[in-house]
């Protein structure tokens, strides 16, 4: 055993997971998933507790493990408060509590002064004609839980969508904010210990394209050191408001009058995949290192430029990839289908010209 070798237990099985356990082995650390069948992108690197067994699977998890994490934010928040009754869970059921529901992480971005959108909750199509006429138009309808990648939203640019709108994201409990102007799309990932630690990565840029995440370049660029230090703020008041311990994610919109808050993830990031080849410490072994009490890493880039490519629905000519000197191949395997991710391709690059052309080779992956 190495002297601070943890056994480390996951619940969920997917991509995350694989680099999370993939980054914490060279730590001397053990891994078991709690996940939904043997085919997961996790399945073959740890103990696999599978949920749908007829035995107490998740007992088994919580009896292997020393510590455990998660990796989605639709993680029962009942569940990882019985948890930690036995085993500490990081980051804590707080943390979910607030970024599980987009109304109380609004409300919690109120509560600390970080500037966020407009918004309303709504539970029936009469209180939604009602929101529209407080808020305008245009606006965005999200459901409060369990929408990603676009998923569970509708944009209404005007009032004879409101019926569609509720009926689209299923008639149940949303949110409407007020649109944004923005000049870009951000995204600042930060990480915590027990100990009170913290750490930031640079700003990074982000662009969608039907909601999901497609290129990440980092850092951003033209970011003064003001709005980092903003970025950075808002993100220690989350912090240490939730007593958060691991990756915290926050999105964020670039506007005439600064920045403002989108959404926060308390997990590893799509948009910080980039820090496997781009930083000294990846978000992945931060997170590792944070929720076993280890001292955390350097987030300082390994170099000047670097991007992230997402690989969405088909793997294409991954052979030209393997030919690129600067560029990294990570697959998840999972089988192809549309809208899925089966992996990301990393760039590095010591100047903006040398990304643009890597970028360039690889535009086949980008809509």
């Amino acid at each position: 055993m190495t002297p601070f070798s943890r056994r480390v237990g996951i619940l969920g099985a997917g991509q995350l997971g694989r680099m999370l356990a993939m980054a914490g082995y060279p730590l001397g650390h053990k891994f078991g998933f709690y996940g939904l069948n043997h085919d997961e992108p996790a399945a073959m690197l740890g103990n696999m507790h599978i949920q749908s067994d007829d035995t107490d699977s998740l007992g088994q998890l919580v009896d292997f493990a020393d510590v455990i994490t998660y990796e989605s934010e639709n993680t029962s928040v009942e569940l990882v408060e019985k948890i930690s009754q036995t085993t500490p869970v990081y980051p804590s059921a707080a943390s979910l509590y607030y970024s599980q529901h987009r109304g109380r992480e609004k409300s919690l971005f109120t509560e600390l002064n970080i500037p966020c959108a407009p918004y309303t909750l709504v539970t029936n199509l009469a209180e939604l004609h009602q929101a529209v006429d407080m808020i305008g138009l245009p606006a965005i309808l999200k459901s409060t839980t369990e929408g990603y990648d676009g998923k569970g939203q509708f944009v209404i640019k005007q009032t004879s969508q409101i019926e569609q709108a509720w009926s689209s994201i299923g008639e149940r409990e949303a949110i409407l904010e007020g649109f944004i102007e923005f000049k870009r799309e951000l995204s600042i990932i930060a990480v915590r210990n027990a100990d009170n630690q913290h750490v930031y990565y640079p700003l990074v840029e982000n662009q969608h394209h039907e909601g999901i995440l497609r290129l990440t370049v980092a850092p951003a660029q033209q970011i003064s050191p003001a709005i980092q230090q903003q970025a950075e703020t808002y993100m220690q008041a989350l912090l240490d408001q939730m007593d958060h311990v691991g990756v915290l994610t926050l999105e964020l919109f670039e506007t005439e009058a600064g920045l403002v808050a989108n959404e926060m993830a308390p997990r590893v990031h799509n948009s910080g995949h980039w820090t496997m080849e781009g930083a000294q410490t990846s978000q992945f072994e931060n997170h590792i290192r944070a929720i076993t009490g280890l001292p955390l890493g350097s987030t300082v880039p390994r170099q000047p430029f670097a991007a992230m490519v997402n690989i969405i629905g088909q793997h294409g000519d991954i052979e030209a990839v393997l030919k690129m000197p600067n560029a990294f191949l990570h697959l998840y395997d999972k089988a192809e289908r549309a809208g899925r991710k089966l992996g990301h391709i990393n760039v590095v690059a010591d100047s903006e010209a040398e990304l643009q052309t890597s970028l360039e080779q690889l535009k086949a992956w980008m809509p």
